[in-house]
């Protein structure tokens, strides 16, 4: 799974752990030093991973969602929020596929979701994968998961930009991204070439500020370009 140009990669990811189960943070840690991937700190909460984050500066946060004082989500909004410049990636941590509090982590800006039980090469990859610049979810998933979930969020909406930035063609991108489309798709589907798609996807990208096609999957949703079901707005 692309999501389009990744930016310059590193061989060594520098993440911290933020789980309230010292046995998980310990058997996350070892799984990815004995790979070579750095970690950097551990927190047992969502203050501590924010502190943590600030403090130490890690390309990848895997954060568990459900965590005591400050839980995952509000820790994934502050980090992700305190860390505009740097671009630190984050990977939500939960029990149950398709937990319906991971939507509202990528409508905040985080790059995926792993379950707890994931293998160590999964887990290995999926850290490298983010540092990258690209996004953990392929968008048919994130697809389903945004319609599951996009009727019924307790919250209001968390994406909110401003679509008239974007050129006609630029929208329709959009609008296909949203359907699920991949870039060689998106390149069928309209006629062009792969690398003209990647470059109206990264326009797209820096004008509304998206982090990865997984939060433009929630965006196409949230401002309507999408709507649960298949039809477009």
């Amino acid at each position: 799974m692309t999501t389009g140009a990744a930016g310059p990669s590193r061989s060594a990811p520098r993440v911290l752990i933020a789980d309230d189960q010292a046995l998980v943070r310990t058997g996350l840690r070892l799984i990815l030093t004995t790979r070579g991937i750095e970690v950097v700190g551990e927190a047992a909460d969502g203050g501590e991973a924010v502190s943590a984050a600030r403090r130490l500066k890690p390309d990848v946060v895997l954060m568990d969602i459900r965590m005591p004082h400050m839980d995952g989500l509000e820790a994934a909004r502050r980090v992700l929020e305190q860390d505009r410049d740097r671009d630190c990636r984050v990977i939500m941590l939960t029990t149950f596929d398709l937990d319906r509090y991971v939507y509202e982590a990528l409508s905040l800006g985080a790059s995926g979701f792993l379950l707890k039980d994931v293998t160590p090469q999964h887990l290995a990859a999926a850290v490298r994968l983010v540092d990258t610049g690209d996004a953990l979810l392929a968008p048919s998933i994130t697809r389903r998961l945004v319609e599951r979930f996009a009727g019924g969020a307790a919250r209001a909406p968390a994406v909110h930009r401003d679509l008239t930035a974007l050129t006609p063609r630029e929208r329709e991108v959009l609008t296909l991204m949203g359907r699920g489309l991949s870039n060689a798709e998106l390149a069928r589907e309209l006629g062009l070439s792969e690398a003209t798609v990647k470059t109206h996807v990264a326009h797209v990208f820096a004008k509304l500020a998206l982090r990865d096609r997984a939060q433009a999957v929630v965006l196409a949703y949230e401002t309507g370009l999408v709507a649960p079901g298949g039809s477009d707005g």
